[in-house]
C-alpha cells in the first residue's frame, strides 16, 4: 500500500464520507466462549466493574475456562458455569482451582436483566465470588438484585449469541447429584457414566478473539459483508451462533495486515492498532478509519 499526497482537501472530504458511512460504537472487552452449540460473544462493563472483570479476565486468561462445561440450567432462570472442567485423561470432572474471592459490585445501575452475565456467589456473603458465572435467561432483577447484597452483572451478551444461550437453556436435564442435580446435556448418557460428549462444552474462552490478525480478520469480513461496494467480493465469517469462521486470504506487507479486492481494486488493512482503506472511490488515498478496537466491537456487534 503506498501514499499519495496530492488534493489534501479531497482527501479529508473522503475520509469524513467514509466516517459517516461505517458507524462504529465503543470499544470494550469481549470475551468469545466456543461451545459445542455455537459461539457466545460478551461485552465486558469494563470501566463500571473493574475489580469483577479482573478477576473474570484471570480465569480467561489463564485457560481454567478452557474445556470447562455448563453445569447448572434452570428453565426461565439461568443457566451457570465457570466450576468444572472434564479432565479427558481421568475422564472425570474436575473443579476448577477458585481464586481469592472479589469484592461485590453490584449496582442497581446493572440489573440482573435478559442477557446479562453475571458473578455466582455462597449464601449470605456478599464478597465471595471467585469462578463461577451465570447467564440470566429472564428479567432476574426483583429477585436477584436484592438478595445477598446483589448479584453483579459485569457484562452483555451479544444480541446474536443469545440465539446459543436460549439453545443451551432448551436441552434436556440430567440429574447426576451434588451440583449437577440440574446439568444440561446435549446427547443421552443411555444408562452408562457421563463424559464429555453428554456436556455442553466450553471448549475455549478468549478475549478479544486473541491476536490482532484474527481481530483483522474477522473485522474484514464484517467490512465485506456489509459495504461490498469497497470491499468486494462479500466473504463474511458466518454469524456468531454457527461454527468456525472461513474468510478471504489476507496477506502481509510493508507493515500493514490487508486485504485486496479485485473487482473494486481496493485495499482494506490493519497497522499499529487502526484500521485503514485505500482504493480509487476515494482517490487512491489511505484513509485512517480510527483504533482497530473500536471497528472490532463494531463486527462483534453485528455477530461476527
Amino acid at each position: 500500500m503506498s501514499i499519495s499526497r496530492n488534493n489534501t482537501h479531497f482527501f479529508l472530504t473522503a475520509l469524513m464520507a467514509v466516517l459517516l458511512a461505517f458507524p462504529v460504537v465503543s470499544s470494550a472487552t469481549v470475551v468469545r466462549m466456543q461451545t459445542v452449540l455455537g459461539v457466545i460473544d460478551v461485552r465486558l462493563f469494563d470501566s463500571a466493574t473493574p475489580l469483577t472483570v479482573a478477576n473474570f479476565l484471570n480465569y480467561v486468561e489463564s485457560g481454567a475456562y478452557n474445556n470447562s462445561f455448563i453445569h447448572r440450567s434452570v428453565p426461565d432462570f439461568i443457566i451457570q458455569g465457570g466450576g468444572y472442567i472434564w479432565d479427558d485423561p481421568s475422564k472425570s470432572v474436575v473443579p476448577i482451582t477458585a481464586n481469592p474471592a472479589v469484592v461485590n459490585e453490584f449496582s442497581a445501575n446493572r440489573s440482573n436483566l435478559r442477557g446479562t452475565i453475571a458473578m455466582a456467589k455462597l449464601g449470605n456473603d456478599p464478597n465471595s465470588a471467585t469462578n463461577q458465572w451465570f447467564f440470566n435467561l429472564a428479567d432476574n432483577s426483583p429477585n436477584l438484585d436484592s438478595q445477598n447484597g446483589g448479584f453483579t452483572v459485569f457484562g452483555q451478551v451479544v444480541e446474536k449469541s443469545m440465539l446459543v444461550v436460549d439453545a443451551i437453556a432448551a436441552l434436556p436435564l440430567a440429574n447426576a447429584g451434588g451440583a449437577f442435580t440440574t446439568l444440561p446435556i446435549v446427547a443421552p448418557s443411555n444408562g452408562k457414566p457421563l463424559e464429555d460428549i453428554n456436556l455442553v462444552m466450553i471448549t475455549s474462552v478468549t478475549s478479544n478473539y486473541g491476536t490482532a490478525e484474527s481481530n483483522s480478520d474477522r473485522l474484514f469480513a464484517y467490512l465485506e459483508a456489509a459495504y461490498p461496494e469497497y470491499a468486494a467480493p462479500a466473504n463474511p465469517f458466518p454469524p456468531a451462533n454457527t461454527v468456525s469462521p472461513v474468510g478471504s486470504v489476507s496477506a502481509t506487507a510493508e507493515g500493514y495486515y490487508y486485504r485486496y479486492y479485485p473487482a473494486t481494486d481496493s485495499y482494506v488493512g490493519t497497522a499499529n492498532g487502526k484500521l485503514y482503506y485505500l482504493g480509487p472511490a476515494f482517490g487512491n488515498q489511505i484513509l485512517d478509519l480510527g483504533p482497530l478496537s473500536e471497528w472490532v466491537a463494531t463486527a462483534i456487534a453485528a455477530g461476527y
